[in-house]
């Protein structure tokens, strides 16, 4: 079993240590750092999976306002208040949230913030000329993720 720890802001590295009574405490890997490929540390603890709420409020805090995240989930911002507020959510938008959010971390992964708003909300050709968010708000997990895959490949090319 693994701790981590939080690192500093704007640091790209992750402390791993083991825990008292693990099966890997070998002494001189107590202090053992490694790089973390992404711009951004992650938003959320190691408890995973994430519950949807607390996605909600990540990509909330990512895009500045309520009324941007329910824009580009193609619902009203009370909609949002409502589920962060603990409101049931169907089964249609909960995976939006979910795209979107899978989206969102894998591009902050290659771009900083603004470059990855812009993938989001221009034309892709990767996607024969359609907007990223588009089909974000249509479902189409499998043409977003080739797309960013294939942005990965040209970034790391």
């Amino acid at each position: 079993m693994f701790t981590r720890e939080q690192p500093a802001i704007g640091v790209e590295v992750e402390s791993v240590r083991p825990t008292a009574g693990s099966a890997c405490g070998n002494s001189s890997t107590n202090n053992a750092t490694q790089s973390v490929a992404q711009h951004f540390l992650l938003r959320y603890g190691p408890g995973m999976p994430v519950g949807t709420a607390k996605k909600i409020e990540a990509l909330r805090a990512d895009f500045r306002s309520a009324a941007q995240l329910a824009d580009m989930l193609g619902v009203s911002r009370s909609q949002i208040t409502r589920w962060l507020r603990g409101a049931g959510m169907d089964p249609l938008n909960a995976e939006k949230v979910d795209l979107l959010e899978l989206v969102w971390s894998n591009l902050l992964r290659l771009y900083e913030r603004e470059a990855a708003f812009a993938w989001i909300f221009g034309l892709n050709p990767l996607l024969g000329d359609r907007r990223p968010i588009d089909l974000i708000r249509l479902g189409r997990t499998e043409e977003l993720m080739r797309a960013i895959r294939a942005e990965r490949a040209d970034t790391f090319a």
